[in-house]
């Protein structure tokens, strides 16, 4: 019974691995344009196996024996697991240069929405401002340095 039971476990992952290299052959290069196509062989991971850099968030929720974590009792974990687990960073569901121009689009309608209430729709004040001559009345009132605001002081007692 457990040979049968290992043997099935052993089919399910491998289906569970090439379901992750097909995935990630429809998925884009998620890594930089300037890295190489071709997977370069890392030499700390030795015999370790290469697996597809692709997020367990991009793959069915069901058909796992642990669907939270989308994975199967002894599959192996990719060497990134923290990052491609489901609890690393969300994929965005909209490309980052997408969404930038989207948040540009609503900050410049926010800004001239501003701009048309500021200076088209208000009205004009309906009297004239008052003048003071003598420069504002600078110096009747005691000069510049006179009418700035007091500095509270603290006295130690």
């Amino acid at each position: 019974m457990s040979v049968a039971l290992a043997l099935r476990r052993a089919a399910v992952s491998s289906s569970a691995t090439r379901a992750l290299a097909a995935r990630s052959a429809r998925l884009p290069p998620s890594r930089a344009a300037s890295t190489s196509t071709e997977e370069e062989v890392d030499p700390q991971l030795d015999d370790y196996p290469q697996l597809p850099f692709v997020s367990r968030q991009h793959l069915s929720p069901y058909g796992w024996q642990d669907p939270l974590m989308r994975r199967n009792f002894g599959d192996t974990l990719h060497e990134e697991e923290e990052v491609l687990s489901m609890w690393g960073p969300d994929i965005p569901p909209v490309p980052p240069s997408t969404a930038a121009t989207h948040f540009l689009i609503a900050v410049s309608a926010f800004v001239g929405f501003g701009f048309l209430v500021r200076y088209g729709l208000l009205q004009d004040p309906p009297a004239v401002r008052r003048e003071y001559p003598y420069g504002g009345l600078v110096t009747e009132l005691g000069g510049l340095d006179e009418n700035k605001a007091r500095v509270g002081s603290v006295d130690e007692e």
